[in-house]
């Protein structure tokens, strides 16, 4: 009745009747739980946190139970006023447990063995943990809101208290230092008046240190000389080294424009995506082997999308490759250089251009060289930027919460 990677059949099966929609649940519970299983075993072993266990084995559930098509299921659920199981992330078998017992109470099975409903700690377990881990982080919530509240502290924060002050006074819960910019000096000062306004003002500030990451990037861009915008249908000339032409001498048919890492360029394939400007322009190559009249070779975009109005192209501007698997290490020299001081001042370091979780043990392990014993490296905040990324989201998770990373004595 419940097959993987399919929709729960309809053309045998009458939803109307809660006897069908109990013995659907059980079914489902049970496979569920054997599936889930053998995901939370294959990862079991990579899991050093006790803490973690009781999280690990519900997103295993929770992969498990997303591979059914649910969706005719959920509707029959909520005909009879029960949950549809649209938000059962933290707490997969609590939720399918309630309501298999709602139905067995419906069909007079009440006392049915193994249809004991949650208790309520069981059922919020999930919730709990989620809040108390953001607790951690973040610290307590507002009396006024729920969310938390991010501010990137620009350079002048190294040298104005005042407006670092007024910055927490007025609710940050959190301050971003983006190490694209300044110098271990000015982030030493930031933090030092993050830690002192905290203080005074009795309101404690996380600092999240935001690592450069690979700079995939536009260099000097030319336009034909007709057009000053890039809008759907145009083609941008993507290549591998700096532009010399000059529009005025040599005019050109298309935006032109070369990547800060060319040998990215030699991954692409007719058909790949590329985004241009955090996605203000996103494209599609068309021609891998377009010829310039300077007889450089680059990659022939076509713009699949951009504002009605149109979209400058500009240089310095980010490059993403949101479905080609970039061979870069996430963390470049510069990185490595800044993690000396980032490991023993920051509480969150922001993680660019993780795809793997080879990826998160490279930076576990660097944290790890420049802790010393006793005490916990700062805490990963790894930034979901690929399609790839997404794919490999469980394995992600598991080496960065599973892993205890303190060097007790």
């Amino acid at each position: 009745m419940v097959t993987a990677n399919s929709e729960i059949s309809l053309e045998s099966v009458d939803l109307k009747h809660p006897q069908t929609l109990l013995s659907i649940l059980q079914s489902l519970r049970q496979q569920v739980i054997h599936e889930g299983e053998i995901t939370f075993n294959q990862w079991r072993e990579k899991i050093q946190r006790p803490e973690f266990v009781l999280s690990a084995r519900n997103l295993a559930q929770y992969l498990a139970l997303r591979r059914y098509d649910l969706r005719s299921l959920q509707a029959a659920l909520i005909h009879w006023g029960l949950s549809s199981l649209g938000r059962i992330e933290a707490g997969v078998m609590p939720n399918l447990d309630a309501v298999i017992a709602s139905l067995a109470v419906i069909c007079g099975l009440e006392s049915t063995e193994n249809q004991t409903r949650p208790t309520i700690e069981a059922f919020f377990e999930g919730n709990r943990l989620l809040q108390k881990h953001t607790e951690e982080l973040f610290g307590g919530n507002s009396p006024h809101r729920r969310v938390k509240i991010m501010v990137t502290l620009p350079t002048q924060a190294a040298t104005d208290y005042e407006l670092v002050r007024e910055i927490i006074r007025r609710g940050t819960n959190c301050v971003r230092i983006n190490c694209a910019h300044d110098t271990p000096a000015e982030w030493k000062s930031m933090i030092d008046h993050v830690r002192r306004a905290g203080t005074e003002l009795n309101a404690p500030c996380q600092v999240m240190m935001d690592l450069s990451g690979p700079k995939i990037r536009t260099g000097t861009v030319i336009r034909p000389p007709d057009k000053k915008r890039v809008f759907r249908g145009d083609h941008i000339v993507l290549t591998r080294c700096e532009l010399l032409s000059d529009v005025g001498e040599i005019p050109v048919e298309n935006f032109q424009t070369f990547c800060t890492i060319p040998e990215i360029l030699d991954l692409l394939t007719v058909g790949t995506t590329v985004y241009i400007d955090d996605g203000k322009i996103r494209t599609r190559v068309i021609n891998t082997q377009h010829q310039l009249s300077d007889g450089q070779l680059g990659i022939l975009l076509e713009v699949t999308h951009a504002s009605p109005k149109g979209v400058k192209l500009q240089a310095e501007k980010g490059l993403n490759f949101p479905h080609t698997v970039l061979p870069l290490n996430p963390l470049t020299t510069k990185d490595l250089s800044d993690l000396d001081f980032v490991a023993l001042h920051a509480d969150m370091i922001g993680y660019s251009f993780v795809q793997r979780a080879a990826d998160m043990e490279l930076l576990q392990r660097e944290l790890k060289q420049r802790t010393s014993q006793g005490v916990n490296p700062p805490a990963i905040v790894a930034k979901i930027e690929t399609a790839i990324a997404v794919s490999n989201l469980p394995e992600l998770i598991i080496h960065a919460a599973g892993k205890h990373l303190s060097q007790k004595p």
